[in-house]
């Protein structure tokens, strides 16, 4: 590997696999391929987005066809919308044209909308083909580890999926470098939630190193990604199929899902949504007599990061919690809530009442002044 690599193992027995952080990366994509025994005879499925096509799939073919492999390279459109059963069946149909056969590996590069879809594909296909994730967003380092793969449906985000773990993770830094801003902050949100449910020297570290982070220098961003892939896979390795812990790697997912789902998939971006999500789930916390500091505390954070902690006005309170309702973390007529204790402790909750989120809910409406 290249200098300066990070290598980082998910712990899953038989299924274990590494997740490789640096630069250059793509350009090692064939021999990495080679190393893990994946068939150079069987057609490999390349899954991007109309986004990032144009900047790194050359590379990673021309890598891969160094290495003996035959590549088909299926492009979706950009955006939480092509998560969809419609989609899944248009990449089902190129991976038969392509003549995939049960050896044959697909490969996801790009955010976390592409790594669920194509996950997703390579979980149903000949019911389950191999697997490899090359996420080219800060966002998706969540997304690409513990084998969560999904498409959603329009009444529920994510309910249509399986359990299907990668070969391995290439997380090349270079590709981050094209993000806008916007997705930039989005996907530090998601780093940071990794640090306030299981972390909090690491939040400390985030908001000491903010600048760094949003100006994208490759020490701070690498660091950063090593800790939060790191934390994510201690998680997933504890409880693979989310029986028990691996929930509370849903930190602000509650209110954040059913934001995307009414929201139309496309207005907020999934970090965006999930900050205004973690603020709910800490103002809840107070109602548990937890200290109320982590509320401010978390929203302060977000708010130095450039993230939005209030809900758009526009969206209707009613629709945002028959969202919820939808959502897989309503269980038995309550509502679970993973809920933080402290900065970097959290614990699941699964007797929220409804009436405390619809007035957390409201609470946070854009123009609402917090009591």
């Amino acid at each position: 590997m290249a200098g300066g690599t990070r290598e980082l193992t998910v712990d899953l027995g038989e299924r274990s696999y590494p997740i490789y952080i640096g630069t250059g990366l793509l350009a090692q994509a064939g021999s990495l391929f080679l190393k893990h025994g994946l068939p150079v005879k069987s057609p490999i499925l390349l899954v991007t987005d109309s986004s990032v096509v144009d900047l790194y799939a050359d590379k990673l073919e021309e890598s891969l066809a160094a290495a003996g492999y035959k590549v088909t390279t299926a492009v979706v459109p950009s955006g939480e919308t092509s998560k969809s059963l419609e989609m899944l069946d248009e990449l089902i149909g190129a991976g038969l044209e392509a003549g995939l056969d049960r050896k044959s590996t697909v490969i996801a590069l790009g955010g976390g909308v592409v790594g669920d879809l194509a996950g997703f594909v390579a979980a149903s296909y000949m019911r389950g083909v191999r697997f490899v994730q090359i996420p080219t967003t800060i966002q998706a380092h969540d997304s690409s580890v513990g084998g969560k793969v999904a498409v959603n449906h329009r009444l529920a985000k994510n309910i249509i999926g399986a359990f299907h773990q990668p070969e391995f993770v290439l997380y090349d830094l270079d590709t981050i470098l094209s993000l806008p801003m916007r997705e930039v902050r989005a996907g530090l949100s998601e780093l940071v939630k990794q640090g306030l449910l299981w972390d909090g020297e690491f939040v400390r570290w985030c908001d000491e190193h903010a600048e760094q982070l949003l100006a994208l220098e490759p020490e701070a961003l690498g660091y950063a990604l090593y800790e939060g892939c790191n934390i994510k896979a201690i998680v997933v390795s504890k409880d693979e199929r989310e029986n028990d812990l691996r929930a509370i790697l849903n930190l602000g997912h509650t209110i954040g899902h059913a934001l995307e789902a009414v929201a139309g998939y496309g207005e907020l971006l999934h970090g965006e949504a999930i900050a205004i999500g973690m603020v709910g789930a800490a103002r809840l916390a107070a109602k548990f007599g937890y200290d109320e500091r982590i509320a401010e505390e978390t929203e302060r954070l977000h708010v130095k990061f450039g993230l939005p902690v209030r809900i758009p006005s526009h969206l209707d309170t009613d629709e945002i919690m028959s969202a919820m309702m939808h959502d897989k973390k309503f269980a038995e007529g309550k509502m679970v809530f993973i809920v933080p204790t402290d900065i970097g402790r959290v614990e699941i909750r699964k007797d929220v009442p409804s009436s405390w989120v619809k007035e957390i809910v409201e609470g946070l409406r854009e123009g609402t002044r917090q009591a």
